[in-house]
């Protein structure tokens, strides 16, 4: 299962990841943080940008903060990590 730190931008134009942040990648969510919205957007995102079933994505820490750590079952971190474009 890989694991990686990342880093949330509820509200913004469109959802994308932007680079990095604090050495974290940077996801920008259209979707606004309010009733889980931009959690579920975080995980439509990474399940859609890594080819798995959304099942596959959960956030295990900071589901109320920015800095979320996720977890998509099926990749390595390694894996994880070039589908967010980082080294």
């Amino acid at each position: 299962m890989g694991k990686i730190v990342v880093y949330c931008q509820p509200g913004a134009k469109q959802t994308q990841c932007v680079g990095l942040h604090d050495g974290k990648p940077k996801i920008q969510l259209k979707a606004p943080p309010v009733d889980g919205a931009a959690n579920k957007a975080l995980i439509a995102f990474l399940s859609e940008r890594c080819g798995v079933p959304k099942s596959a994505v959960t956030i295990a820490l900071g589901a109320s903060g920015r800095t979320k750590r996720v977890e998509v079952a099926g990749l390595s971190d390694e894996q994880l990590g070039r589908f967010l474009s980082i080294d």
